[in-house]
């Protein structure tokens, strides 16, 4: 189903709640961290839009939504919802507060289920914020981009917008529990429009092109180096 920009969106308190997270965090991450955003402009002010970044460290699904001119939607871990204790209700309340879908993660069924959610989102006129590579890079290369945004953005017709960080991983490096002030860049690409393939075929072939369209436009903006492989999670 299309964007109707009759439909109510699909989660109005959440997108509040996240206002109101921005009216208080934003001023502060500005003052403390001295962002740079560029490119703010190429994000469309209504409408559905898909985020599309490079991932460098847990922090990037905060600092998105956080300096992005309009509230982003990022998955979240189902267990940052259900944790016990103070660190559990402060992650609660934090990806409440910054509209995070809970989603579990590991199987071919939850991954189709975080591209539904994903869908829901663009279908209610949001935007949704995803990262092509699947899991943040540990080493800095920008890896292969995974298909998941091209179903999206075929299925949904949202424009995607590529995103570029800078400086995140040395935020908050793996391993690390507390961010440290660091400077960070974001920076906002021009929309791309692949409204003009949906209905094309063979299917696999045109979601591949899409996606390293994608990443093209990414690594254009990071000038990270490229790795021409798919990005794996570590073992636990």
């Amino acid at each position: 189903m299309a964007y109707d920009p009759l439909r109510p969106p699909v989660n109005p308190g959440g997108t509040v709640s996240q206002a109101l997270a921005k009216l208080v965090l934003s001023p502060l991450t500005r003052m403390v961290y001295r962002p740079v955003v560029v490119g703010r402009e190429n994000v469309p002010k209504r409408g559905p839009v898909i985020i599309a970044s490079n991932h460098l460290a847990a922090i990037d699904s905060a600092v998105i939504p956080l300096l992005a001119p309009r509230p982003v939607s990022f998955l979240a871990k189902a267990e940052y919802f259900t944790g016990s204790g103070l660190r559990g209700r402060l992650n609660k309340i934090f990806f409440t507060a910054m509209d995070s879908i809970p989603v579990e993660r590991g199987t071919h069924r939850s991954a189709q289920a975080s591209l539904d959610a994903g869908l829901e989102v663009l279908q209610g006129g949001g935007a949704f914020g995803i990262y092509p590579e699947g899991t943040r890079s540990r080493d800095g290369r920008l890896y292969r981009g995974r298909t998941g945004v091209a179903w999206l953005a075929l299925a949904s017709g949202a424009p995607v917008v590529p995103v570029a960080l800078t400086g995140t991983e040395r935020i908050q490096p793996v391993g690390k529990l507390l961010p440290r002030i660091r400077r960070v860049t974001i920076q906002f690409g021009e929309p791309l429009d692949f409204s003009a393939r949906i209905g094309e075929t063979p299917v696999g072939p045109v979601r591949r092109e899409i996606t390293d369209q994608i990443m093209d436009a990414i690594h254009a903006l990071s000038a990270q180096p490229r790795a021409d492989v798919y990005n794996e999670p570590p073992k636990a």
